[in-house]
């Protein structure tokens, strides 16, 4: 299983536990891998340390996208997917070091297949906005 398809799996989880909001973050760990028959060690430990440090960085994270919006916008405007895009995009980028042209990139491919036809274009532009505010 390559980077980019266990990547998409820790999207699926993400935006599941948006939806659910659910606090056992262990249980909905577990019972994803386990729906979804993972079985590879480097795909358990990615999911797993992303869903537990967007989890632990979640204010964070959230208030970088929320700085990131335009005036009017505020973060319950966002659709559910793309915001599980942009928490996953941001984790990589600010605290696993995953380049970040790498992160923005497999985020707007996630964004053209499960997103609005907007969603690219949206995720690009707050995640370019997050990317200046982190160099400076």
């Amino acid at each position: 299983m390559n980077r980019s398809a266990i990547r998409e799996l820790a999207f699926q989880l993400i935006y599941s536990n948006e939806i659910q909001k659910d606090k056992n973050i262990e249980e909905q760990i577990d019972l994803f891998l386990l729906s979804n028959d993972i079985k590879s060690d480097n795909a358990k430990e990615y999911i797993n340390d992303t869903i537990k440090g967007i989890e632990e960085n979640k204010k964070e994270i959230e208030n970088l996208v929320e700085k990131n919006l335009k005036a009017d916008w505020k973060l319950e405007r966002i659709s559910k997917i793309d915001l599980s895009l942009l928490k996953l995009a941001i984790y990589e980028i600010k605290y696993k070091e995953i380049p970040y042209k790498v992160a923005i990139n497999e985020a707007v491919e996630l964004a053209k297949k499960y997103g609005e036809d907007s969603s690219k274009n949206f995720i690009n532009g707050i995640l370019a906005s997050v990317i200046k505010e982190l160099n400076k």
